[in-house]
C-alpha cells in the first residue's frame, strides 16, 4: 500500500515544524562512557528483554503511532514464537511520546525507567529524539528509532545509545542525485534554507557536481514571498529536471513554488519533490498540475506478504508507516541480547553495531537463532533491507521509495533506490 500523507495530516504538521526549531538539549552530568562490545562481566539485566514503545498516540503525529506499534507487536510475537529471548518471553510497555509541546515524553521514559525497561524503540520525531539523548545516555538505555530522519541526530553526544533503522536525511540527497542526475541530466535545485534543506542540499550537490550535472542553485526560507525571479533563475539555465527542497511547514510556498515551476514549463516529469513536501495536494492544487512529478520517501514500502503479517496481529491499523522500520528495530535488540546474554541496556546498546553487521547473514529472528548456533557473529538484513548501523548509529545503506503523481495529486510507488 502506498504511503498515504494527506494534507490535513501536513497542515496539523506546520505546528509541529515550527516547533520544532525552539528545542534545545541539555547536557546532563555525569555522562557515562560508551558501552564495549563482548562484555564479559556477569549479566547486568534480569533475564526478561522489556521493550519500551515510544509512538505519539497524542499530539500532531499521533497518526504516525499506530503503524510503528503494530511492527513492533508482529516482531514480538515472532521472537516469543520462536522461544523469546534468552529463554523468556519478551514484554513490551508501550506508552506516549506526545509531541515537542508537552513533557510527555520525558515523563513516559522516566516510568519506563522504573518498569526496568531495557531498549526503547521511538520517537517518530527527530527532535523528541535529540531532546531525550542526555536522558536515555544517563539511564544506559538504548534508543533506536524508526522514523527520525534528522541530520543533526549524526553528531549528536549519544556515546553509542542511538540509533534508527530509518535513513539521515543527508542520503536522500545522494539517492536524488543519483536517480536524477546519472551524469546526463542538467539539474537545478531550489531548497529552504533550514536544518533539513541543507543536509539535503549538501550531499545533492556534491554528487551532482562531480559528475557535471548541477547547474544552478537557488535558495528561499521563510521570508521570502516573491517566487517570481526564483522561477525566473531556474528557468534562465534551462534545466532538464529541478528539484525542490522543502518542509511541510511551508505549504504555501510549497504549492506557489511548485504552480509557478509548472507554468514556466518545469513542472510534470522534469520537477522533483523531497521526502519533505511529496504529500498528497489532491485538495490543495488544480487537477493535473502534478502529473508526472516525481517525489521520494524515506524508508522501504511494505509488501504485501508483511501487510498480510501486520493484519494478523493489528487488523485495524492501515497506515504502514514506518511499520518495517520498527519491526527490524525490534528484532535488532533482541539479537543484541542474546548474542550478549544479557537484556541489559547497555549489553543491548553494545552489541547492536555487531549484529547489523558482518558475520553470518540471516533475515529473520529465527534464521538469526540457528546461525548463532554455530557462530557468534551474525548479520541481520530485515524486512526493511539491509541495516547497518555505523558509529553515529545511523543505517547505511538508506533505503528510499521513488512516487509518481497523477492527474488527482495522488502518487504511488513506481521504484526503489538506496544510497550510502
Amino acid at each position: 500500500m502506498p504511503r498515504s500523507r494527506t494534507l490535513p495530516t501536513i497542515v496539523s504538521g506546520v505546528i509541529f515544524s515550527l516547533a520544532l526549531v525552539s528545542c534545545s538539549v541539555a547536557s546532563p552530568m555525569p555522562i557515562p562512557p560508551a558501552p564495549s562490545a563482548r562484555s564479559t562481566v556477569t549479566p547486568a539485566g534480569d533475564g526478561v528483554l522489556r521493550i519500551g514503545t515510544l509512538f505519539p498516540s497524542t499530539g500532531v503525529q499521533s497518526y504516525l503511532g499506530a503503524g510503528q506499534a503494530a511492527g513492533v507487536a508482529l516482531a514480538v510475537k515472532e521472537i516469543n514464537d520462536a522461544g523469546g529471548v534468552l529463554g523468556k518471553p519478551v514484554e513490551v510497555l508501550a506508552r506516549d511520546s506526545g509531541d515537542v509541546t508537552t513533557t510527555t515524553i520525558e515523563s513516559s521514559i522516566a516510568d519506563l525507567v522504573s518498569a526496568k525497561a531495557d531498549v526503547l524503540i521511538g520517537p517518530s520525531s527527530s527532535v523528541l529524539a535529540e531532546r531525550v539523548i542526555p536522558t536515555i545516555v544517563v539511564a544506559k538505555l538504548p534508543m533506536i528509532s524508526p522514523a527520525a530522519t534528522s541530520a543533526r541526530l549524526s553528531s549528536a553526544a549519544s556515546r553509542g545509545y542511538f540509533f534508527r533503522t530509518v535513513g539521515s536525511a543527508a542520503l536522500e540527497g545522494s539517492a536524488l542525485a543519483k536517480t536524477i542526475g546519472g551524469g546526463k541530466a542538467r539539474v537545478a535545485i531550489v531548497y529552504f534554507d533550514d536544518d533539513m534543506g541543507r543536509a539535503i542540499l549538501g550531499t545533492m550537490r556534491a554528487a551532482l557536481a562531480a559528475s557535471g550535472a548541477l547547474i544552478g542553485v537557488q535558495k528561499i526560507d521563510g521570508a521570502t514571498k516573491d517566487l517570481a525571479p526564483i522561477v525566473a533563475a531556474v528557468k534562465a539555465v534551462r534545466p532538464d529536471g529541478v528539484v525542490f527542497v522543502s518542509p511541510f511547514s511551508a505549504m504555501d510556498q510549497n504549492t506557489g513554488m511548485i504552480t509557478q515551476l509548472t507554468a514556466a514549463g518545469l513542472g510534470g516529469a522534469k520537477l522533483w519533490l523531497t521526502g519533505q513536501n511529496t504529500a498528497d495536494y489532491s485538495q490543495a492544487l488544480p487537477v493535473g498540475t502534478l502529473t508526472n512529478v516525481t517525489g521520494i520517501l524515506e524508508g522501504a514500502q511494505p509488501t504485501a506478504a508483511f501487510a498480510a503479517r501486520i493484519a494478523a496481529v493489528a487488523p485495524a491499523v492501515t497506515d504502514l508507516l514506518y511499520a518495517e522500520e520498527a519491526y527490524d528495530a525490534t528484532i535488532l535488540a533482541a539479537l543484541a541480547a542474546t548474542v550478549a546474554k544479557d537484556a541489559s541496556g547497555s549489553a543491548i546498546a553494545a552489541e547492536l553495531r555487531e549484529v547489523s553487521a558482518r558475520g553470518i547473514q540471516c533475515t529473520t529472528y529465527r534464521e538469526c537463532l540457528d546461525a548463532l548456533k554455530t557462530s557468534s557473529d551474525i548479520n541481520y538484513d530485515g524486512i526493511s533491507g539491509a541495516t547497518t548501523f555505523d558509529a553515529n548509529g545511523d543505517t547505511s545503506p538508506a533505503h528510499f521509495g521513488l512516487y509518481r503523481y497523477d492527474a488527482a495529486g495522488r502518487f504511488t510507488q513506481v521504484a526503489d533506490v538506496t544510497a550510502g
